[in-house]
């Protein structure tokens, strides 16, 4: 997001206040609504009502307070500095502030929380927050400002070394001998992003990345793939890349993929795979339209997606956890569904319980040690927690030593239009599930060093 386009250097300050409120009332002032549009009293309450409900201070220093309010411009940001942290409630994580981004956002924005998930996603870069954080004066700030949001930050390219550019012609070669439609390229391999040069010029160019570049300064790239967390396993980098690709419309059922990539950050491109995409996931989709129920948007199973994967790599306070996602039409999934205990979700707003919010992420890592299912709206909205599946049972022949979550999952996956998803306790292992066929996403066995 090109940040600079929704604010300026007057809003962009130091902070005098020690406290978390002073700091709010500081950054409010700088907005300077039209004289009677807002009240201020009002703004701020809302703000610590939230903050009090759920923090929205994201760690390594940043604090992400957010609002919707009756606007003509779609976003308004006015950015603190707070060198020594704040006092927020007795919180100790205040203590570590360093920067506040307030942002405002009008009623009628609808990208309003793919926006959070983006500046969420730009904030755990550790470059980039060190970049902002230790900016010694309110002018080193702005600069950073301009130039992490602005389009110029610097990028570091891969390394121009003869095997990587040897992988990258050869890679061009084998594209053509398997006529190809798209090349698939994973930039984490290399540390600051990748620079493909005029290698692949004559292809379709799909850039996969945790990182969130400018696209637009990349010549070669016709699109970016999205992505939050990986196995190192390769399949698994492909399965979940492709997943998304096809989610999204960029990548075709019948297309054929030449993939260049290596291990994350290892600056080195060390494997080329071709893929036909209808043969890798036939067992699952049957065609382009099998690929979502009507009415799941591609972000919201990517976000799930996002988070089961970390779930299994990272697991939960060191220990391994097991989940169940259920994405559909929820009217249609209760007729199967009975809650096993108290609904966490119950009785908040629809845009605080959205799976699309960066912040409800913490929250739904804290509820998947509940037996039972997370059961989502195909607009990310968080039904229930604790679910218990009771879905008929059907005839499917499962793998060796899957469970009953599994089954539970292919049978409600058979019983209703939804898309199901599996993060085993025992092996770490990521299923999604489609009317009742399954497709690993993370195999058995990868990411559980913990």
């Amino acid at each position: 997001m090109r940040l600079n386009r929704y604010t300026s250097k007057s809003r962009i300050i130091d902070l005098v206040s020690n406290d978390f409120k002073g700091a709010l009332v500081e950054l409010l002032d700088v907005c300077r609504f039209p004289e009677g549009m807002f009240n201020r009293d009002e703004l701020l309450q809302e703000l610590l009502d939230r903050e009090t409900t759920m923090t929205t201070f994201l760690g390594q220093g940043i604090a992400l307070p957010h609002l919707r309010i009756p606007m003509k411009r779609p976003y308004l940001f006015a950015i603190g500095r707070c060198p020594d942290g704040l006092d927020f409630e007795g919180h100790e994580e205040y203590r570590n502030l360093r920067i506040i981004f307030l942002l405002f956002a009008s009623e009628k924005e609808q990208s309003y929380l793919n926006v959070l998930a983006s500046l969420a996603r730009t904030f755990q870069e550790r470059s980039i927050v060190e970049r902002l954080t230790r900016s010694n004066s309110i002018e080193e700030l702005r600069e950073a400002v301009a130039a992490v949001f602005g389009g110029a930050g610097e990028l570091q390219r891969s390394k121009e070394n003869k095997f990587n550019r040897l992988i990258l012609r050869e890679a061009q070669k084998v594209a053509k001998g398997a006529k190809a439609s798209s090349l698939l390229v994973f930039a984490d391999t290399f540390a600051g992003g990748v620079d493909l040069g005029a290698e692949f010029g004559d292809f379709k160019t799909l850039l996969v990345s945790q990182k969130v570049p400018d696209t637009a300064q990349q010549k070669n790239i016709n699109a970016l793939i999205p992505v939050r967390s990986f196995s190192n396993n390769r399949l698994s980098q492909l399965r979940s890349a492709v997943l998304i690709g096809l989610s999204r419309g960029v990548i075709r059922y019948n297309d054929r993929l030449c993939c260049v990539g290596g291990l994350p950050q290892s600056n080195q491109f060390d494997t080329i795979v071709v893929v036909d995409v209808e043969r890798e996931f036939q067992s699952v989709f049957t065609r382009q339209t099998d690929m979502l129920p009507a009415d799941v948007k591609p972000e919201v199973l990517e976000r799930v997606l996002a988070i089961a994967t970390e779930l299994s790599v990272e697991g939960r306070e060191g220990r391994p956890v097991g989940c169940l996602f259920v994405l559909g039409d929820t009217a249609a999934l209760r007729a199967y569904t009975k809650q096993l205990v108290l609904n966490p979700f119950m009785g908040y707003d629809a845009e605080e319980r959205n799976i699309l919010n960066p912040f409800m992420d913490e929250t739904v890592k804290e509820f998947s040690s509940l037996d039972g299912a997370f059961v989502i709206q195909g607009d990310g909205v968080l039904e229930s927690a604790g679910t218990l599946i009771h879905a008929p049972a059907y005839n499917q022949q499962l793998p060796s030593g899957l469970g009953s979550r599994h089954a539970a999952a292919t049978a409600i996956s058979i019983a209703s239009d939804c898309i199901s998803i599996v993060v085993s306790a025992s092996s770490g292992q990521v299923t999604l599930f489609r009317r009742g066929q399954m497709l690993p996403l993370i195999e058995k066995g990868v990411g559980r060093e913990i």
